[in-house]
């Protein structure tokens, strides 16, 4: 029970200064290789909302996730995670990190384990609770996405919007205040897509989260979005809510919610700019 009391309470502190924004990137530059993949990046991500981070393969979404998760250290400039810098010691960062759900692209289910398991996992790691106490924490995240009676599945009996929710459940184990989507439409048809946006709205509010989804599905996204960015040629070339958005006239922006093969963002990444990713 003690880490869990740390949790929470690590949690509650978090809490506290609401008016700081969840996530802060200032003056940041991304590198890989040595190539410069994002720059000039300026985010501020308010508590409670749900953000998409939009834009094109390649764009650099997921290098900015990396950073935002301690995965890639910044050449320059800075992220905060609720008022605090991401750390670079592996001790205070995977602490930081049990403050952040992340739900990954491919699922990352364990294919030996039930879906109810897959969901344990978290707890059992990272809390010392009683197996009773976690068969309850487990069917109730398993309720929270519509999925108490698959429980016992495993994740081949599952279908890809059912898999993606479990997914979810198990990214919510641990109560973090900061969810992370990371493609979390790729694969699935329009009804299961329409599920999986409708849940990350409604457990937003109903558990108090902040999320950020990135992802390249506008129009699934941005009916339950409050505020949208998009990135292109290494930038954020647009920051504002879903209808700024769908206004703007901006032609970077316009080619990308257009699907135009020609304009601003090259097809051919060797007619890129050398800076851009």
């Amino acid at each position: 029970m003690a880490k869990l009391r740390r949790l929470r309470a690590s949690i509650a502190r978090v809490n506290t200064t609401s008016d700081q924004p969840a996530v802060r990137m200032s003056g940041l530059r991304l590198e890989r290789g040595g190539r410069v993949v994002l720059r000039d990046i300026e985010l501020a991500v308010p508590r409670g909302s749900v953000t998409a981070v939009l834009g094109p393969s390649g764009s650099g979404k997921s290098t900015l996730l990396a950073a935002l998760t301690g995965e890639l250290v910044p050449a320059a400039g800075q992220v905060e995670v609720f008022g605090e810098q991401v750390p670079r010691a592996q001790k205070p960062l995977l602490a930081m990190r049990k403050r952040v759900g992340v739900l990954l692209q491919g699922n990352g289910l364990l294919t030996d384990l039930t879906a109810a398991e897959n969901v344990a996992l978290p707890l059992r790691t990272h809390t010392d609770l009683p197996d009773a106490v976690i068969r309850r924490l487990v069917d109730m995240k398993l309720h929270a996405v519509g999925l108490r009676a698959a429980a016992d599945l495993f994740p081949r009996e599952l279908s890809g919007g059912m898999a993606r929710r479990v997914a979810l459940a198990r990214a919510l184990a641990l109560d973090p205040p900061l969810m992370i989507y990371d493609e979390p439409l790729t694969g699935l048809d329009p009804i299961a897509s329409g599920v999986v946006m409708s849940l990350v709205r409604r457990l937003n509010e109903t558990l108090g989260l902040t999320s950020i989804v990135v992802t390249h599905h506008v129009h699934e996204t941005m009916p339950v979005a409050d505020h949208a960015i998009v990135i292109a040629n290494g930038r954020i070339v647009f920051s504002g809510t879903p209808a700024e958005l769908d206004a703007t006239r901006d032609p970077l922006v316009r080619q990308f919610l257009e699907g135009q093969p020609d304009g601003p963002i090259p097809f051919d990444t060797t007619a890129r700019a050398p800076e851009a990713a």
